[in-house]
């Protein structure tokens, strides 16, 4: 397994900076925010995604992952990362978010990564039902898994606590009706503890979907806000065991996007608790 940190961390520096930055910690790689201020699909030029694998190139690193779900270009009021969703009754600005989705697709197969995440389903509008939003996602996902399957990546979902998808268990219930291998799971860590999930128990479960980890700590009240891991109550070396006993070899994303004024410190801090614990070990 291999350490990756994520750029919606570093909203205040450019990608180069944030690339080099991550990298001199000793990272591996990182995960590419499709948004501004590094990547925001819909207004990258070809020179721009040139400099973005240039800063690659130079820092050493690797792409873990593509994130999708944050949308601060669009900036709703009501909150820039779910909105717009994949299930706002208006159909124009649900294909705001379809649009945005289908062109970070494109952009993770031109730069090489190998998958996208995404949100999962946004938060049920007043007076929406559950089973009408679950089939307005189910219908915007499939195209979307056609594109992302035609590119030779994949599209990952991350469930979250508020939102359409909240547990694992709600993850299959739209994956099995989308039915494409092109389609996974982003399993959060975080998000996981947050709605009570047994750790250990739904990422053995979840391993034939998992392709992609994030991690960040929580506090004991599971209130879902982002902490750097061993912050807070999450048992990183029982979940770091249960993951390695799934025989999962991939990437482990640290997402702290809540640490804006001091990214440097927080991964730092996150590097100094996992390192140690995907070290490899001498049991058989």
């Amino acid at each position: 397994m291999q350490l990756a940190f994520s750029t919606n961390a570093y909203l205040r520096h450019g990608f180069r900076e944030a690339a080099h930055r991550i990298a001199d910690l000793g990272y591996d790689g990182l995960e590419l925010l499709a948004d501004v201020p590094h990547a925001w699909p819909a207004g990258l030029l070809d020179v721009q995604k040139r400099a973005i694998l240039d800063a690659m190139n130079e820092a050493g690193l690797k792409f873990s992952n593509i994130n999708a779900f944050m949308m601060n270009a669009v900036n709703d009021y009501r909150q820039p990362y779910w909105y717009p969703s994949f299930i706002e009754p208006d159909e124009h600005y649900r294909r705001v978010r379809i649009d945005h989705t289908r062109r970070a697709l494109s952009l993770c197969a031109e730069l090489g990564a190998p998958h996208i995440t995404t949100e999962p389903g946004g938060p049920l509008a007043a007076g929406q039902s559950r089973s009408a939003a679950i089939d307005l996602f189910v219908e915007a996902l499939k195209p979307l898994a056609e594109h992302a399957h035609n590119l030779g990546v994949l599209l990952l979902i991350e469930p979250e606590p508020g939102l359409l998808l909240e547990t694992t268990d709600q993850y299959l219930e739209v994956a099995e009706r989308v039915n494409a291998p092109s389609i996974g799971l982003n399993f959060d860590v975080g998000h996981a503890f947050c709605v009570s999930e047994d750790l250990p128990r739904s990422i053995a479960r979840m391993a034939p979907h998992t392709r992609h980890y994030h991690l960040e700590d929580i506090a004991s009240t599971r209130v879902h806000h982002h902490l750097v891991p061993g912050a807070g109550a999450i048992d990183f070396s029982a979940v770091i065991d249960a993951i390695r006993r799934t025989g999962y070899d991939g990437w482990l994303t640290v997402e702290l996007y809540p640490y804006l004024d001091e990214p440097d410190a927080a991964a730092r801090r996150a590097l100094e608790v996992l390192r140690p614990l995907i070290a490899p070990t001498s049991r058989s």
